[in-house]
C-alpha cells in the first residue's frame, strides 16, 4: 500500500467542526456498528486525569490488543456502539501498519469505555475529516543547471533523495522540503544545510500545503486567504528544530553526506514524516540520525523522536532568537519525568507588524543539562537518553481561527500541555485473546504458568541484559549494580525452586557474577554514597555464594555488610534512605536492607543483628504508622527540612502503595529468616504483619481485588489500580498465611488479589509473550518532587518494570504454593 496517498485529496474539501475537535466528527460519520458483522478484540477504559477537557490521542499497538499485524486489516474503535475518529497507522516506519490511533473527547476528570472491533463494514464506511496531511514535493520535466532546478512542475511523492548538487534555493523542492499540518498550523523542514524549521500560519482550519508553493518560492511570503510563512529562521533552530551544542553555540544538522525524506503516513487523524541524516559529522564523530515527527488532528504540536546511531551528548533544540520577544521558561523544580517548556511570545510573525506569535519545545526536565543561547538561538542541551530524544514542538499564531492572541492566554496554554504530557490518561485495556486464555479456575499449575510466562518474555526482553555491561532498557542507561535487578533474579530463584531450568539458573549465575571483580569489589557500587537500595541485590549474590562459595563472593558480601555498620542514622538508630536524603527514613529502604542484614546475620553473624534488624521495622511502624486508618505513610523526615515533610510531625503526607508494598514484602521475608525458636524477637513483626492485613483489606479495590497507587483516594481524579504495590501485597497475602504468619481467612484475599493481577495488568501478545502493565516508574521525594497528591499522579507508568515484574513472579509461586495439595 502506498502509505503517503493512502487517504485521497479529496478528504481535503470535507469541513471541519467548529474549533475542530476531532473526537465530535459529523453524525455522518457516527456509523452504529452492526454486532452481528463485528469481531470483538478488546476494550479499554480511558479516564482524564485533568481538571480541564482533553481530546486523548490513544495509541493501541496491534500486539497490545492481542492481534497480528495480518488480523488487524478492519480495526475500528465504538463508543455506545457508534464509530469515533481512528486510523490504522505505521508508528515505528518500518512501511507496515502497526498501531490503532484513537482519538478520544473527554469532559475534566471523566472516563470512557471504548471497544475495539473487527468491523469490515463498518470500516469501510469510515471517512474522517482530513485534519492532518504530510507532503513532499519536487519538479519533474525541467532540467538542472549547476545547483539550480529550471522548468518542470511539482510531483508529490512518498520518498526523495536530493541529488548531490542540491542545496538551499535550488528550487527543485516545492517550498525547499518536506511539510506537515494539522487543521491548526503548518511547519516546513529545509532539507539543506540550514536544517531549518519554519512555520505556515493558517487563517483557515482546511488543510493548504498542497496548494502551497505551486508557484514558486515568493508566494507563500506574502500574505494570502490560506495564510503564510510567518517566522524568519536564518540559521537558528526556528521553530523547534535540532542540532549540537558545542559549548559556545549551536552547530545545525549541516554537514551531512546525505538526506532522506519519507512520509510515512498521510491519514485524517494522523500524518508522520522521517528525516534521514546520513553521516553527519559533528563533535569529531560520524553520525547517522533519524527524526520522526507526526502530528495529530486538533493539535499544533509535533511530536519529534530522534535516534542517533551512536552516543551524543549535548544535543540542542529550541528557538529562533528574535527581536521584541519574550522568553518563557516552564516550570524546572519538578520531578525529572515531568514536561516542561522553553518559549518565546510577542512580534515575531512576518504576517503584520503588531501580528503575535508564540513557539515552543516541549520537553522533560530530567533531560535538560542547561539552559542557554548563542547569537541566533534560544537553547535547551539535551542529555538523550540512550541514542535516543523524544521532544515536542509548536506555533501559536494570533491570526489562525481562534487564534491565541495574549501572552497570558499561550502560557496557560503551555501549561495545559505539559500536565497533558505528563499525566497521561489512565487505560485498562481488556483483550479477547487474553480473556480467553484468562479463562477458567485458578489452580497451582495456573499460577506458576503465569509466573512463568512473564519470566520467558523478560528473560528475551530483559534480564540478561542486566549483567555488566548490558544495559537497563527501562532505565534507558547501562546496567548497574542496583535493587532491580536483584528483585528480578530473586523471582526467578523463587520460580527455579519449583519450575526447575537450568538455563536459566545459568543466567542467573552469569547477571550476578559480571558485577564481582576476582578482587571481590562490586562494579558500578560506592559505599561512600551510603545508599541503602543497593543492599538488596545482596541478597542475591548471598544465594549465589550459598550454591557457588566463591571467594570474592564472601568479600563482595563483606563489603555490603560494612556498608550498614557505617551508615548514618536517626537519632532512634533507623537507618537513613541514602546519604544524599539525610536523616529521613523511608518505606522502601526497609525491604533494601532488612533483608540482607538478616540473612548475612543469619549465615556468618550467628544472628547477631537480628535485633537491629526488629528495631528497623519497630522505629518505622512508631514514626510511619497512621493510626487511624493503619496505612503508613511513605517517608519521615527526622530534621522536618524538606519540602515535602509536614513541619510538626516531619511526615509525608500520601500512602503510596509500592513504598507500603516494601514494608510488606520486608515482614514476612525477615519473619522467614527469623528461626521460630526466637519467638520474642519475631513477636513485634507477626503482629505488625497481622495489623497491616487488616488494614490493607480495607483499601483492596472491591470490584478487582487489587490496589491503588495513593491507597485511600481511589475515587480522586488520577488515582488509578498500579501493578507493582498490587504484586506486593498479593504475595504479602499468600506468603503471610503460607508461613502461619496470617490466619487463613487471608486466604481468599490473597486469591482474589492474584485473579485480578492477572486480570487487570497482564497484556497477552500474540506471539504468546506477556506483558505486566500500569507500573508507576518511580516515586521519590526531594529534588523537584514535592511529595503531594498530584506529584504521585505525575510519575510515568511503565510496563515490564523489575519493581513489578520481581513481585507478581513472585507471588505467582506463593499463590501456587497456597493451592498445592503437596
Amino acid at each position: 500500500m502506498n502509505k503517503g496517498v493512502r487517504y485521497s485529496l479529496a478528504t481535503l474539501s470535507l469541513a471541519l467542526l467548529a474549533g475542530c475537535n476531532p473526537a465530535s466528527p459529523p453524525a455522518k460519520q457516527q456509523t452504529t456498528t452492526d454486532s452481528a458483522a463485528a469481531d470483538a478484540v478488546a476494550s479499554l477504559h480511558v479516564a482524564n486525569p485533568s481538571s480541564f477537557a482533553r481530546t486523548e490521542d490513544l495509541y493501541l499497538p496491534f500486539t497490545d490488543l492481542g492481534l497480528a499485524a495480518s488480523d488487524a486489516d478492519n480495526l475500528v474503535a465504538t463508543l455506545d456502539d457508534k464509530a469515533i475518529p481512528s486510523q490504522l497507522i505505521d508508528r515505528s516506519g518500518d512501511g507496515q501498519d502497526d498501531t490503532l490511533f484513537v482519538q478520544l473527547a473527554l469532559a475534566p476528570a471523566s472516563r470512557k469505555q471504548l471497544n475495539i472491533n473487527t468491523d469490515p463494514l463498518l470500516f469501510s464506511q469510515q471517512s474522517w475529516p482530513a485534519a492532518t496531511q504530510a507532503e513532499l514535493s519536487h519538479k519533474v520535466g525541467g532540467e538542472w543547471q549547476d545547483a539550480r532546478y529550471t522548468g518542470g512542475t511539482f510531483q508529490n511523492v512518498t520518498e526523495l533523495t536530493p541529488p548531490a548538487q542540491y542545496t538551499d534555493h535550488s528550487e527543485w523542492i516545492r517550498y525547499e522540503g518536506p511539510g506537515i499540518e494539522s487543521d491548526k498550523v503548518g511547519y516546513r523542514i529545509y532539507l539543506d544545510w540550514r536544517n531549518g524549521f519554519d512555520i505556515f500560519g493558517k487563517k483557515t482550519s482546511e488543510l493548504v500545503l498542497q496548494n502551497v508553493g505551486q508557484d514558486g518560492y515568493q508566494s507563500y511570503h506574502e500574505l494570502a486567504d490560506w495564510g503564510m510563512d510567518i517566522l524568519k529562521v536564518g540559521k537558528s533552530l526556528g521553530a523547534g528544530g535540532y542540532g549540537y551544542w558545542d559549548d559556545k553555540q549551536v552547530q545545525l544538522v549541516s554537514e551531512v553526506g546525505r538526506h532522506n525524506a519519507k512520509v510515512i503516513e498521510n491519514g485524517p487523524l494522523y500524518s508522520a514524516l522521517q528525516i534521514q541524516y546520513q553521516d553527519w559529522q559533528i563533535a569529531g564523530k560520524t553520525i547517522n540520525l533519524t527524526a520522526d515527527l507526526s502530528m495529530t488532528a486538533g493539535s499544533r504540536l509535533v511530536n519529534t523522536r530522534l535516534k542517533l546511531t551512536e552516543p551524543l551528548d549535548n544535543l540542542a533544540i529550541g528557538l529562533v532568537r528574535l527581536p521584541d520577544t519574550k522568553l518563557l521558561q516552564g516550570d524546572l523544580d519538578i520531578p525529572g519525568h515531568s514536561w516542561t517548556y522553553l518559549a518565546t511570545w510577542g512580534n515575531q510573525s512576518l504576517s503584520a507588524p503588531d501580528s503575535k506569535l508564540g513557539v515552543a519545545v516541549l520537553f522533560k526536565r530530567g533531560q535538560l543539562l542547561e539552559q542557554t543561547e548563542d547569537n541566533n538561538s534560544h537553547v535547551a542541551v539535551m542529555r538523550p537518553a540512550g541514542n535516543e530524544l523524544e521532544y515536542y514542538f509548536l506555533a501559536a499564531w494570533d491570526g489562525e481561527p481562534g487564534g491565541i492572541s495574549s501572552e497570558a492566554e499561550f502560557v496557560r496554554y503551555l501549561q495545559q500541555q505539559v500536565e497533558q504530557l505528563t499525566l497521561t490518561p489512565r487505560l485498562s485495556l481488556k483483550t479477547a485473546l487474553g480473556q480467553q486464555q484468562k479463562a477458567g479456575p485458578l489452580t497451582a499449575e495456573v499460577a506458576l504458568d503465569w509466573s512463568e510466562r512473564l519470566a520467558k518474555s523478560e528473560m528475551a526482553r530483559q534480564t540478561p541484559f542486566y549483567a555488566y555491561g548490558g544495559w537497563d532498557y527501562e532505565r534507558q542507561r547501562p546496567s548497574k549494580w542496583e535493587y532491580t535487578t536483584g528483585l528480578q533474579l530473586q523471582a526467578y530463584d523463587d520460580l527455579l525452586k519449583l519450575r526447575p531450568n537450568p538455563e536459566w539458573q545459568q543466567v542467573l549465575s552469569d547477571v550476578i557474577g559480571s558485577f564481582i571483580t576476582a578482587e571481590g569489589d562490586i562494579r558500578t557500587y560506592k559505599i561512600s554514597n551510603y545508599n541503602i537500595d543497593s543492599l538488596n541485590t545482596g541478597n542475591m549474590l548471598l544465594r549465589e555464594y550459598q550454591r557457588n562459595p566463591q571467594p570474592q563472593y564472601k568479600k563482595a558480601l563483606d563489603l555490603l555488610r560494612r556498608q550498614l555498620t557505617e551508615h548514618p542514622r536517626t537519632r532512634d538508630g533507623a537507618f537513613w534512605h541514602k546519604k544524599i536524603y539525610p536523616h529521613q527514613l523511608w518505606l522502601d529502604g526497609v525491604y533494601m536492607g532488612m533483608p540482607f542484614l538478616a540473612s548475612y546475620s543469619k549465615a556468618f553473624e550467628d544472628g547477631h543483628a537480628f535485633d537491629e534488624v526488629v528495631k528497623e521495622f519497630t522505629i518505622s511502624r512508631d514514626k510511619l504508622r497512621d493510626p487511624a486508618t493503619g496505612l503508613y505513610y511513605h517517608a519521615w523526615d527526622e530534621a522536618r527540612e524538606q519540602n515535602w515533610a509536614d513541619k510538626d510531625s516531619g511526615l509525608a503526607s500520601q500512602f503510596w502503595g509500592r513504598g507500603l508494598g516494601w514494608l510488606a514484602m520486608a515482614l514476612v521475608d525477615v519473619l522467614e529468616i527469623i528461626p521460630e525458636q526466637q519467638t520474642e524477637l519475631r513477636q513485634p513483626l507477626l503482629a505488625m504483619t497481622a495489623e497491616l492485613a487488616e488494614a490493607l483489606v480495607k483499601v483492596q479495590d472491591p470490584a478487582t481485588g487489587t490496589w491503588y497507587q495513593i491507597l485511600d483516594k481511589p475515587n480522586a481524579p488520577g488515582n488509578y489500580l498500579e501493578s507493582s504495590a498490587s504484586s506486593m501485597f498479593t504475595y504479602f497475602f499468600a506468603k503471610g498465611v503460607n508461613n502461619g504468619y496470617l490466619d487463613a481467612r487471608y486466604k481468599d484475599t490473597a486469591l482474589t488479589a492474584f485473579e485480578g493481577l492477572v486480570d487487570e495488568f497482564i497484556l497477552v501478545h500474540p506471539d504468546n509473550s506477556v506483558s505486566l502493565v500500569n507500573t508507576v516508574q518511580v516515586a521519590g521525594l526531594g529534588f523537584g518532587r514535592d511529595g503531594s497528591y498530584n506529584y504521585y499522579m505525575s510519575e510515568p507508568l511503565f510496563r515490564n518494570d523489575a519493581k513489578a515484574n520481581g513481585p507478581f513472579i513472585m507471588a505467582g509461586v506463593q499463590i501456587a504454593r497456597l493451592l498445592s495439595d503437596n
